[in-house]
């Protein structure tokens, strides 16, 4: 009895847990549908009993395609660069020998645990220098070089077998050719993972957006949905409807990348 018992607590307990983290979700998702005085109702109303769109109509009457064109060149693009970047620089980190090498990489682990709202000043001064606030290379390339993306990629090409490189040398493989065809695919499943965390990360990256921006053509979608509370009253419902458009591109970056996330790093060893 005790066996069986076992696995239905188990179900229990993660189903109470899967309801617990997706309740936030389902109430952003029905307070889309709900009119102010319904939205900020006291005892709340679970289900909009009047369903409405007049939030996603009042939304849309803002620039809510170009914020969102720019959340996704944002996230996009440090998505993809730090992906390059962290698999070549945590490759270097785990499979070259060179002088200096534990230094640059404990001085990696020691940015993982710095603030950013402490590099902001100098850092602002830096892109002002180079008239890069309110640009796309303003808001991307900073956190190119994330501490985490490098910090991950290195403790992971490290469990990457030494034999497969020395036999790429041997057939005389060239260290670029040896990186791009045998190391990168290995690399794939922390790649997955890493591609969902900047992504992520950078669509929420509501801080450093505000500082870097100064036009409303330029916010990301984050930044121009907060933009609309107002100075006496808050649209519950607009902001809401605009949570519920911003979280569908990071579900589905996550359903597009989960496979990658998943992959066991010998399984991309061994296919012929």
């Amino acid at each position: 009895m005790r066996l069986n018992r076992s696995p239905i607590i188990s179900n229990i307990i993660v189903a109470a847990c899967a309801l617990l983290f997706i309740f936030p979700f389902y109430w952003i998702i029905t307070g889309a549908f709900k009119v102010q005085d319904v939205a900020v109702a006291i005892p709340p109303e679970w289900f909009p009993l009047e369903p409405t769109l007049e939030n996603f109509e009042t939304l849309f009457k803002n620039p809510v395609w170009r914020w969102t064109l720019n959340s996704f060149i944002v996230a996009g693009g440090e998505m993809v660069g730090v992906c390059l970047v962290a698999s070549m620089a945590g490759y270097v980190l785990a499979k070259k020998s060179f002088p200096g090498r534990v230094i640059i990489f404990s001085m990696f682990v020691a940015a993982m645990a710095l603030p950013k709202q402490v590099i902001l000043v100098p850092l602002f001064t830096m892109l002002a220098d180079f008239g890069w606030i309110d640009t796309y290379k303003g808001l991307i390339l900073p956190a190119i070089g994330w501490p985490f993306g490098i910090f991950l990629m290195k403790q992971f090409a490290q469990t990457i077998p030494g034999e497969l490189m020395e036999a790429a040398k041997i057939d005389g493989c060239s260290e670029i050719r040896m990186f791009y065809s045998i190391i990168l695919p290995l690399l794939k499943p922390a790649m997955g993972a890493l591609a969902i965390f900047t992504f992520i990360n950078g669509w929420n990256d509501y801080f450093s957006q505000l500082i870097m921006t100064r036009s409303t053509p330029m916010m990301t979608l984050p930044l121009g949905v907060a933009t609309l509370k107002g100075e006496y009253t808050t649209p519950y419902g607009v902001l809401m409807a605009g949570a519920a458009i911003a979280s569908i591109p990071m579900i589905t970056i996550f359903v597009l990348f989960q496979k990658a996330f998943t992959q066991g790093l010998t399984m991309g060893a061994v296919k012929g």
